[in-house]
């Protein structure tokens, strides 16, 4: 039975909650939350304590989960790693391109392994998406479409909160880091004490690979679909379709298909489930490498690099 420890018990938190409490060999054992109703929401035999310290090095605790405000995770996340503890991140990483970096050489110092809950990459469409791929030729261009009305957050703007699902998408698929990071705010207000915003980005990768990303939380329906054009096909990652995976007919980059197209039966798992089995097994494994950790990096480093673009 794997142990784990979270911090933080807000909407992230409590997903993490309601995940684990579902899974055999796994269990949560100590919840950081001063929320008095976090108690009511955690299984028999899990303790739940105001100070986040005591999560992070506590004795039997075989992997922390951060779950918290992104300001937060670097200050977490180094107090696990510096007693050797494997740590699973919220995504983003952190909100800083050097912290994410610190955190990084302290892992590899440490020999700690540590992971990002980038969740759409545990997706079955995505990773279907990803493999399908391969066989379809080269790939021209990505069109990300992300966001909805609201949040409205103080603690991670749209690019940070929406955009790094799609930018990890993004390296992922292209394998490699853009060449050239471009974004513009398109709309900026203030709303209900939040930021309500409208973002583009465009990345360009080697071989002139495209990537258009569209981000907003003044949407008036919820959209998050993913469309990549290959020589042979074009393929659509929509999470909120019945069909989250459809293949079409080779059309133009930035064009929707018009055809038919056919729905690609993918796996039923839920995608933070298997976040959880991963890294649970990466405890079990006493894995050690920085492959997912790298990418965590990268996706902050693209998102810094688009801040300042907008920025200027």
């Amino acid at each position: 039975m794997i142990k784990l420890g979270l911090i933080g018990a807000g909407r992230c938190g409590r997903n993490y909650i309601r995940t684990i409490e579902g899974m055999q060999d796994v269990r949560l054992d100590l919840v950081a939350s001063q929320n008095p109703e976090t108690a009511k929401l955690v299984g028999q035999g899990c303790r739940v304590v105001p100070d986040w310290q005591s999560v992070a090095v506590a004795p039997g605790i075989q992997g922390v989960i951060v779950a918290t405000p992104p300001g937060l995770h670097a200050e977490m996340a180094k107090a696990a790693i510096e007693v050797g503890v494997p740590v699973l991140i919220e995504k983003p990483l952190t909100l800083s391109f050097k912290e994410a970096q610190e955190l990084k050489r302290l892992a590899r110092e440490r020999e700690t392994f540590v992971m990002v809950d980038h969740t759409h990459l545990f997706n079955p469409a995505y990773r279907a998406l990803k493999e399908l791929g391969l066989h379809l030729g080269h790939l021209k261009a990505i069109w990300g479409e992300a966001g909805n009305q609201g949040p409205y957050r103080k603690d991670a703007d749209v690019l940070w909160d929406w955009g790094s699902h799609d930018v990890a998408m993004c390296l992922d698929l292209a394998g490699c880091m853009p060449k050239n990071v471009q974004a513009r705010l398109v709309q900026d207000r203030e709303i209900d004490g939040g930021i309500g915003q409208e973002i583009e980005l465009h990345l360009t990768f080697p071989e002139d690979v495209v990537a258009k990303i569209e981000l907003s939380n003044l949407m008036v329906e919820k959209r998050r679909r993913f469309t990549t054009y290959f020589d042979l096909a074009t393929l659509v990652f929509d999470d909120l379709a019945s069909a989250k995976l459809t293949l079409y007919q080779p059309c133009e980059p930035f064009v929707r298909p018009q055809d038919e197209g056919e729905p690609i039966e993918t796996a039923p798992a839920m995608p933070l489930e298997l976040v959880v089995r991963e890294f649970a097994d990466a405890i079990l494994c006493e894995r050690q490498d920085t492959l997912n950790l790298d990418h965590a990096v990268a996706v902050v480093a693209v998102l810094e690099e688009a801040q300042k673009r907008i920025s200027s």
